[in-house]
């Protein structure tokens, strides 16, 4: 029902936009287009009116999700305006291409978005969480493996699927690696020694010839096979390994992330060398996922408050 879609993603992908990105404005735009049929509306009829409608379906739980139209909760904010972006991107190409609109894109206006306390587990936890694969695991080599998985990702700070995504051959004997991340920028990251000693030893364990740094076990033999871990099995294991210690702190592969750009902060670490390392093109993004925390912000407070060493009048 969309005029040019696949033209839209075509220009996408020859602007080298990344798959994964090219794969979000599919998602996003088929959503828009379930959205019409479902109303049977034709795209040459929307309006702000509509648009404000749409807004409410994507938050609504009869939201139908695009790939097999079963029913989910409704959006978030910040998936909510991903979302619209997408359709405003989409809009703007059709002006570019002189392809008549019945909105103009700078009409589609963002939601507003919750102002959340940063949650970040203290740094207590998140080594009992990495730790915990060798303890949780029956399988000693999956032990390993996830072990390795959760050190590299508080060590380094990557994302998830740039961790999913990275070869052998990416990291060298010095322990850094070469990164490809989101809008294809390159950068490198670190690791630190008991993060390097742990992936040599998953590594020593290794007699495939798979490319693919993290790869499942398979069978009752556990058979390696050259397949890539997903970021599901790694988030769902994350869950597994939080529960059963007893955090309360909603922790997953993106809250290491946090936790590590939050933690060399608190060491003293350069924002800017933060940013550089996170791969953040805005320094306001950095700051945004260094979330102090609760004890740290109370330390702080009582040892740089003007009246903190005045005593109390008795």
């Amino acid at each position: 029902m969309l005029p040019l879609f696949d033209d839209f993603l075509l220009n996408l992908k020859t602007n080298n936009y990344s798959p994964e990105t090219v794969y979000n404005y599919e998602r996003d735009l088929t959503t828009f287009a379930r959205f019409l049929e479902d109303s049977a509306l034709p795209f040459d009829r929307v309006d702000k009116r509509i648009v404000n409608q749409y807004k409410a379906y994507l938050a609504s739980v009869d939201r139908r999700t695009p790939v097999k139209g079963e029913i989910h909760s409704g959006l978030g904010s910040g998936s909510l305006n991903r979302t619209l972006s997408s359709l405003r991107s989409y809009l703007k190409y059709l002006i570019d291409m002189d392809y008549k609109v019945p909105v103009p894109p700078e009409t589609i206006k963002l939601v507003k978005t919750e102002k959340r306390h940063g949650q970040v587990a203290e740094l207590e936890e998140l080594v009992r969480l990495i730790e915990s694969p060798l303890v949780f695991e029956k399988n000693s080599l999956i032990g390993l493996r996830n072990r390795a998985i959760l050190e590299l990702l508080f060590s380094t700070g990557i994302r998830i699927s740039e961790l999913c995504h990275l070869n052998r051959v990416d990291i060298d004997h010095s322990g850094r690696i070469f990164i490809m991340g989101k809008g294809r920028k390159e950068r490198f990251v670190y690791l630190t020694a008991r993060a390097q000693n742990f992936l040599e030893r998953y590594l020593s364990t290794r007699t495939d010839t798979a490319k693919a740094l993290f790869i499942p076990y398979n069978g009752v033999n556990a058979k390696l096979n050259q397949k890539r871990l997903s970021p599901n099995y790694i988030q769902m294991k994350i869950k597994q390994y939080r529960e059963k210690l007893g955090i309360n702190v909603p922790t997953s592969a993106h809250s290491l992330r946090h936790g590590f750009a939050t933690y060399l902060a608190e060491s003293g670490a350069s924002p800017a060398a933060i940013q550089i390392l996170l791969g953040h093109e805005s320094l306001d993004t950095t700051t945004r996922y260094v979330h102090a925390s609760d004890k740290f912000a109370e330390e702080t407070h009582r040892k740089f408050h003007p009246l903190a060493e005045i005593k109390k009048n008795t």
